[in-house]
């Protein structure tokens, strides 16, 4: 029979065991019980907002709890990831979130209050690969006919994005770099400024997504000389995926989950099954489908594993852009 101080000790641990699992245990078993908040760092309206409502509705009658969504915009994306980054990591506040925060706001600002790699990946919600764009009186038809000119013409050609470091500048950036092309790059101060220049024929290519660019494409406003997924999309099915001619070229823009650091795995896991269920769900992966979005509802393990080839991926792009913090 052990002393009194030694079984005192022994009690002592399988107490502390016992509160440790009721609060890692009991805990996850009666989640949720309370609203949950999750944080879009974009105001409300555009895809992103969209996507996470869509979502948050399904989680919301799952659970029988709020789900709510809390739009924080402001300082390229990143006042909405430091709120989530110094959340409490007890389940009830996630980001949901395009590319910025999470890979390549980190090579791009220099006074993040937050690291990206900290999070806790939950799930890849949906992807959508970005198009390539030219006006409806551009001389190409064709991917191929666009390289040939631009080999011939260095610098001559431009493409339009809406700022520096922005989604659809890197991937122009890739595009340079992948066909061995030089482009002039035209920043503008948002997504509707340079896709009305685009249409109006004032830039000469640009790239973006097909939610909001798809009638523009069946009207005959603009033309579409490649899509940066993988593969073709059903949606344009007439336009090869740029890897075909450029192998390696993906640019994708994706809204991604995460939860804040040191958040339980049983939590996320629990979170990234529901979201995957409702992501599967005929109404909502119809919805998504509709506006040119792959429904993905990804593993913890899959997201983490995506993000880190989306973090090198754009990395490299950045580095041999030369384009240096703000």
């Amino acid at each position: 029979m052990p002393p009194p101080l030694v079984k005192s000790i022994i009690v002592l641990a399988a107490m502390g065991l016992t509160v440790a699992q009721t609060r890692n245990g009991v805990s996850q078993e009666s989640y949720p019980n309370r609203a949950i908040w999750m944080i879009v760092p974009l105001p409300a309206g555009g895809a992103p907002d969209a996507v996470t409502r869509a979502i948050a509705s399904k989680l919301a009658a799952k659970w029988s709890q709020p789900v709510q969504i809390e739009n924080r915009p402001g300082f390229v994306l990143n006042i909405g990831a430091e709120a989530v980054a110094k959340a409490l990591p007890d389940g009830y506040t996630f980001l949901s979130t395009p590319p910025g925060p999470l890979v390549t706001n980190q090579f791009l600002q220099s006074n993040l209050n937050y690291d990206a790699r900290a999070f806790v990946p939950v799930t890849v919600i949906v992807t959508f690969p970005f198009i390539l764009l030219t006006h409806a009186r551009s001389p190409f038809a064709t991917l191929e006919e666009l390289i040939a000119f631009a080999k011939a013409n260095p610098g001559k050609l431009n493409f339009a994005s809406p700022g520096i470091g922005s989604p659809p500048h890197l991937a122009g950036e890739m595009l340079k770099a992948k066909a061995g092309i030089q482009l002039s790059h035209v920043p503008y101060k948002g997504l509707e400024p340079a896709l009305a220049d685009l249409l109006g024929g004032h830039v000469d290519l640009m790239f973006h997504v097909a939610n909001d660019t798809l009638e523009h494409i069946q009207s005959g406003k603009l033309k579409a000389l490649g899509v940066g997924a993988e593969n073709r999309i059903p949606e344009l099915q007439n336009a090869p995926a740029i890897a075909e001619l450029l192998p390696g070229f993906v640019a994708t823009t994706w809204i991604a989950v995460v939860a804040p650091p040191k958040t339980p795995p049983a939590i996320v896991e629990k979170m990234s099954q529901a979201i995957g269920e409702a992501v599967r769900s005929p109404d909502v992966a119809d919805r998504f489908r509709a506006g040119g979005m792959t429904p993905v509802g990804a593993t913890p393990e899959e997201t983490a594993t995506f993000l880190r080839q989306e973090t090198d991926r754009w990395r490299e792009v950045i580095v041999n852009a030369g384009i240096k913090p703000q």
